[in-house]
């Protein structure tokens, strides 16, 4: 199995997302949709996201339009970023079938990222889903509860456990890929090909020390 990190306000998480099920065929494993908060992960690690830093947020919008572009994936914007993706989160986080949950999210993911439409409310969720045929009131209802704020915390909490810092990540098994671009390495992986598992260099740097260290 390949468990995909994700959260609705990256723009790489909608790449990463739109061609899971591809990732799926050629792997020949089950992509399993995992959402987390990116802001909750950046609070525990004490850092900013990339649209919180003007050089890297002006970079960052070339590279997702070329990303796309690659990858063969309609992109446009929401309209604000960052947005508040609670709600969304909540609702995807919620026990249904694999196959339910991937049509939320995909429905989700195209109606902010594809269309351009708000998600960060209970009516954009709504229109969302409605569009493929899912009744989101119920769901909506479930998600304001505490179980599934609890669900969407607590899967950040051992997501950060396992290593992972932001989203997308790919964890197979204990092994740990981030960013959308970071799929051909992980397909290697899953061949036996992976330079990194028999390189005496990653070993050697895990324990090297430290000869300078950044001011504060």
């Amino acid at each position: 199995m390949i468990e995909l990190c994700f959260d609705f306000v990256s723009p790489y998480a909608y790449l990463a997302c739109a061609t899971a099920a591809e990732l799926g065929v050629r792997t020949g494993r089950v992509v399993e949709p995992t959402p987390v908060l990116f802001a909750g992960m950046l609070d525990h690690l004490g850092t900013r996201g990339p649209a919180e830093v003007p050089a890297r947020r002006a970079w960052l919008m070339k590279d997702v339009v070329r990303k796309a572009h690659h990858l063969g994936v309609t992109i446009t914007l929401p309209p604000a970023h960052p947005f508040n993706p609670l709600m969304a989160l909540r609702v995807s986080s919620l026990p249904l079938e694999r196959e339910v949950r991937w049509r939320i999210i995909s429905a989700l993911f195209a109606a902010a990222w594809g269309r351009g439409e708000g998600i960060d409310t209970a009516d954009g969720v709504r229109a969302a889903l409605a569009r493929v045929d899912i009744d989101a009131v119920p769901l909506l209802e479930r998600a304001l509860g505490q179980t599934a704020k609890d669900r969407v915390r607590e899967s950040t909490a051992e997501a950060l456990r396992r290593g992972a810092f932001g989203v997308p990540t790919y964890f197979v098994s204990d092994e740990v890929f981030f960013g959308v671009d970071s799929m051909g390495d992980l397909e290697r992986f899953l061949r036996g090909e992976d330079p990194a598992a028999s390189s005496d260099v990653i070993e050697r740097w895990s324990s090297l020390p430290a000869a300078a260290q950044r001011q504060a």
